[in-house]
């Protein structure tokens, strides 16, 4: 055994990770069942509708991953970055692409297109090329499109002098036998679930770059849920996004998977269990919530289809969409005439106005349960 076993990778028997199938069963069929309901929901979209809401869903993982390693991007040249490279130059704010985001969204792009080759060193070090192109992680000099250095690398949290060591990598020079035991297993096992929870964890584990680890690691996962979806990048959903909203579950499951808290080993292998379903559970929550954002979409659609020829105004337009887009039950307290006001910056009179129109036009009803000035309206969706 190498040194003291702290690390998962000085384990005697890393790589060998075993799970308890049995527990994490449940989860593998509701996430099957909900990625069911996502193909399901896109025959109810138009071409037009489902190109947007790629648009949304890969912004948002270029965004949050990035968002993950503490790398704040600017929105709209994300958003604009993102149009420009699925072949929608003309949507809003394309005159702000910003080519700093260009490689990531290149490898996400990759990973959900070109899922059915190999994985190999030559692919990665090109996702890590369009990562670092300059040669520099912010104002620092780092090895791309290569193994890192010999220095140490360790992931560590908390001011300076009191730093926190949460994990610290296997040495450089076993590097190429770490990458070369990865990609052998990734490539020939078959594209499960359990298998983009694995390369996950063993990815993070290898943490094989100066910089950068962290998105290439997710982007894998793309690949092989991708290749289990078959989506043609298809996907609608965001895992970054979900991660980032638990993040400080993330860095508690890997500490208590790659070593800071202890890890269950026996002569099977090592028990990988918590990590598993950390994952599972946070993949299931992505679905879900490109679930209920697909269910705004078609609610919105079912409304202005019924509305297409109803003689709106644009102060009217302009608060059912942005309630539709939300969804209804988002929209905190009802649409009331404060709101509309807020939102429209309309008079008083011409809100009370507009609302009595809506009314009559069959497009808001009011909340039975309110009256007079807490008057709350809903949207009619039918």
């Amino acid at each position: 055994m190498k040194q003291s076993a702290r690390w998962i990778w000085q384990k005697t028997n890393y790589p060998h990770f075993t799970y308890d199938a049995k527990s994490i069963e449940p989860l593998v069929q509701s996430i099957s069942r909900e990625q069911g309901y996502l193909i399901a929901f896109t025959r109810f979209l138009n071409d037009e509708t489902l190109r947007m809401r790629q648009w949304e869903s890969l912004s948002s993982e270029v965004l949050n991953s990035s968002a993950i390693e503490g790398e704040i991007l600017n929105r709209e040249s994300v958003r604009a970055s993102v149009g420009r490279k699925l072949g929608l130059a003309n949507m809003e704010h394309s005159r702000v692409a910003d080519t700093h985001t260009d490689g990531i969204i290149d490898i996400l792009i990759d990973a959900n297109t070109h899922y059915e080759g190999d994985l190999t060193l030559k692919r990665l070090f090109g996702w890590h090329n369009a990562l670092f192109p300059r040669g520099y992680s912010g104002f620092e000099k780092i090895i791309v499109a290569d193994f890192r250095g010999s220095s140490k690398m360790e992931v560590v949290s908390g001011a300076i002098g009191r730093e926190k060591v949460h994990y610290e990598a296997p040495p450089s020079d076993t590097l190429k036998d770490e990458m070369n035991a990865f990609l052998n297993w990734f490539n020939k096992q078959d594209s499960t679930l359990i298998k983009a929870a694995i390369a996950h964890l063993w990815f993070v584990v290898i943490h094989p770059f100066d910089d950068g680890n962290g998105r290439i690691t997710r982007a894998i996962t793309d690949l092989v849920l991708s290749k289990i979806e078959r989506s043609n990048f298809s996907k609608l959903y965001s895992m970054s996004t979900s991660i980032l909203k638990d993040r400080r579950g993330y860095y508690e499951v890997l500490d208590a998977t790659t070593g800071l808290k202890p890890i269950k080993e026996s002569d099977e292998g090592i028990d990988i269990t918590v990590w598993i379903e950390w994952f599972l559970k946070t993949l299931l929550h992505a679905l879900e919530d490109a679930k209920k954002s697909l269910g705004y979409i078609i609610d919105k659609t079912k409304f202005w289809d019924n509305h297409r020829n109803t003689g709106l105004n644009a102060r009217e337009i302009k608060v059912l969409n942005k309630v539709l887009d939300i969804g209804m039950e988002n929209f905190e307290g009802g649409i009331t005439k404060r709101k509309y006001i807020a939102i429209t910056k309309a008079s008083p009179r011409t809100a009370v106005r507009d609302l009595k129109e809506l009314v009559d036009f069959g497009c808001i009803r009011v909340d039975p349960e309110t009256k007079g000035k807490n008057t709350r309206y809903e949207i009619i969706i039918s």
